[in-house]
């Protein structure tokens, strides 16, 4: 009942912003009784036809034959790290925050030009990382770092601008980072903007990291394997720092970002968790679902093929022969925690589709002695499920809502303290 009621009062709220019936001249299915029936690939069946019934065939055999899969058809893999990529700290730490915290800034460089493609890396811890590492939230972001945090000492930074090149950031941005409720509780946070890695529009691929590389084979890394590659090497810089647990970091993103924090953490398993907001289509949802977004939407030539393997394009009218799927990609992150946020009035992005996708990789979270959802039947919203495989739907639309941090820093706290 309560859904019902809270579903009815998103949907008053929605009437003046109606979703989309037509995306790029494809039409959009927001009807349940349209969804359509399909058969989800078995994640614990080998290629060979073989079940999956160890730990050790999954690690050993099972997940890396998926992670080929979504490398060939879906993210495109990416190029192998250059030995001459190279970071440097430019600043910290710093007492910040009127001594709440700790500031680090670094620049991290992917080639041996600096004049090349690089992040900058934002970092702050709580007081005792000076005695003890601690755990860290790692945000990747649509601002750059001196406007996602409230801090004048940050580093001034440039954002991809209208017409395609590099502009002074705006003082504020997208999606603000509020530092201290993380600090206080025991975690250091680091930012790094997106951009920085790979620029996310048509046409850009000469502009960021894979512009280092050839042009991408059809198999290779769209922008979201690239933006995952940066945030391997954020790992890699903060695995150098004795005062950051770097093996209890856990991602965050948001939308496309939430796309990316999926796929980075499916990759590589040194992330200890993954924090995915209303990453939708080509993220957690479900792509056999015809519900909001679909392949064919995302990978129309108008709209973000770039994002992808160009061969992801193939599947878009052939979705039921797509040889992976969302639970897929939810499973390879297991047994490590995940937390899937949507958003009641999202449609777009398919709550339930994420839901459904959480459900059907509990098997692997249960071989590998993990606890999934542990229910078929989708939570009302603002009642979050969290455990090992969570899943927290707020009452609002795309992205996350500072409420919801509340529910992201209490999965943090159960599953990396």
């Amino acid at each position: 009942m309560l859904r019902m009621l809270l579903a009815g009062a998103a949907a008053l709220l929605a009437q003046n912003n109606p979703p989309p019936a037509e995306v790029a001249g494809i039409k959009v299915n927001y009807d349940e009784a349209k969804v359509g029936t399909y058969t989800l690939p078995d994640p614990l069946t080998l290629a060979n036809g073989k079940k999956v019934t160890t730990a050790k065939v999954w690690n050993e055999v099972r997940r890396p034959e998926i992670v080929k899969l979504f490398e060939e058809n879906q993210y495109g893999a990416p190029k192998k790290l250059l030995p001459e990529s190279h970071f440097k700290t430019f600043e910290g730490p710093t007492p910040a925050f009127e001594g709440k915290a700790i500031r680090k800034q670094a620049t991290l460089y992917f080639s041996k030009d600096e004049n090349g493609p690089k992040v900058d890396v934002l970092m702050y811890l709580p007081p005792e990382a000076a005695t003890k590492p601690v755990p860290l939230l790692l945000n990747v972001g649509f601002s750059a770092n001196s406007s996602a945090v409230d801090d004048p000492g940050v580093k001034p930074g440039e954002v991809w601008g209208r017409d395609k090149k590099r502009v002074p950031a705006p003082t504020r941005g997208i999606g603000r980072l509020n530092v201290l409720p993380i600090l206080a509780k025991g975690f250091g946070v680091a930012t790094i903007y997106y951009g920085d890695i790979d620029a996310d529009f048509l046409g850009g691929v000469s502009l960021g990291v894979r512009g280092i590389y050839s042009e991408p084979a059809a198999n290779e890394w769209g922008s979201i394997s690239a933006w995952a590659f940066g945030l391997s090497r954020v790992l890699d810089f903060l695995e150098t720092d004795k005062q950051v647990n770097a093996k209890k970091v856990a991602l965050f993103g948001v939308s496309r970002l939430g796309k990316t924090v999926m796929w980075t953490g499916a990759r590589d398993p040194r992330f200890a968790m993954v924090i995915a907001s209303c990453s939708g289509e080509g993220g957690a949802a479900l792509s056999r679902r015809n519900y909001g977004e679909t392949i064919a939407h995302l990978t129309a030539p108008t709209r973000y093929p770039y994002q992808f393997a160009a061969n992801y394009a193939k599947w878009g009218d052939r979705v039921n022969e797509f040889p992976v799927d969302a639970h897929m990609l939810v499973a390879l992150i297991a047994p490590r925690p995940v937390l899937l946020q949507t958003g009641t009035t999202d449609g777009w992005s398919d709550p339930k589709g994420e839901f459904l996708a959480a459900v059907a990789a509990e098997p692997v979270f249960k071989l590998l002695g993990a606890k999934g959802l542990g229910t078929d039947v989708m939570p009302e919203p603002g009642t979050p499920i969290l455990n090992t495989l969570g899943y927290f739907e707020h009452v609002g639309g795309h992205g996350s809502l500072p409420a919801d941090w509340d529910v992201f820093l209490k999965f943090m706290e159960m599953h990396l303290k």
